[in-house]
């Protein structure tokens, strides 16, 4: 079990397996209708656990075309330009080869995503697995491993777990991947991100990411998949992305629940 699951997360999914596999054996029909499914953002009960159909209607999912370099969505049809990427991407690329994002970070998504992070509501990330597997289909294709950005023990300790770690395990799982949640670690505890410049952000992580011993024997030669949350100005991302390709990772590209409209409209 990896560090960045948490044991508290461990035992959740084996207890919640246990209790599938008996539901099971009394019948799904019944088990739905004593237990109906809820959906994650309210009390509504579902055809299937999911979001209710308002809450559906105002998260911006992000489509094709995007900028295979940071995921913003292009406002023409790319396959009529000469560029996959966009003007930003195209004069000063991330470390991280591509990104793509399921949604745009606004009120809508904003709600969901911090009930998951800190709100202890952990049934939302089988749903944005679900949204990643989707959103990122050709770089999941494209991957030989998964793994999350990672939180510091300390924070690791208060949250009781890794948001990036619970979305990361599922998607590996259905992809067939190989999941490596300890293959990067937080070597210092850092400030939260928020209000900062990207400047700030940016001295804020510097060498706050390393990639393990074992890490290091894992990524080697390989393509990553890193999974985050939300992509802000990218400065997280690219400081993980960094340490995985110094260690030896053939490539890196990234996926996120939600992508900030402004990530690159930021000065570098």
């Amino acid at each position: 079990m990896g560090f960045q699951d948490g044991g508290w997360s461990e035992r959740w999914e084996d207890g919640r397996s246990r209790i599938r596999r008996g539901l099971t054996s009394l019948g799904r029909g019944l088990a739905d209708l004593i237990l109906p499914p809820l959906a994650h953002d309210s009390r509504e009960a579902t055809a299937a656990a999911g979001l209710t159909a308002n809450a559906w209607s105002r998260v911006i999912f992000l489509e094709d075309p995007v900028c295979d370099g940071c995921g913003a969505a292009f406002e023409y049809d790319g396959g009529d330009f000469a560029s996959d990427r966009c003007a930003a991407c195209l004069a000063q690329p991330y470390a991280f080869a591509r990104c793509r994002a399921a949604c745009v970070y606004d009120i809508a998504s904003r709600g969901l995503i911090l009930k998951f992070k800190h709100g202890d509501q952990q049934q939302f990330a089988s749903l944005f697995a679900r949204w990643l597997s989707r959103a990122a289909a050709p770089l999941v294709e494209d991957c030989d491993a998964v793994v999350p950005v990672p939180l510091h023990p300390s924070r690791l300790l208060a949250r009781r777990f890794n948001q990036a770690a619970e979305i990361a395990r599922p998607l590996a799982r259905t992809a067939k991947r190989d999941y490596l949640p300890d293959a990067l670690v937080r070597a210092r505890a850092t400030e939260t991100q928020g209000g900062r410049s990207l400047r700030g952000r940016k001295l804020n992580v510097k060498s706050a990411f390393a990639v393990s011993e074992f890490g290091a024997r894992s990524v080697r030669g390989r393509r990553i998949l890193l999974i985050d949350d939300v992509l802000t100005t990218g400065a997280t991302a690219e400081a993980c992305a960094k340490a995985l390709i110094d260690a030896g990772a053939r490539a890196v590209d990234l996926a996120v629940i939600a992508r900030v409209r402004t990530a690159r409209e930021l000065p570098r």
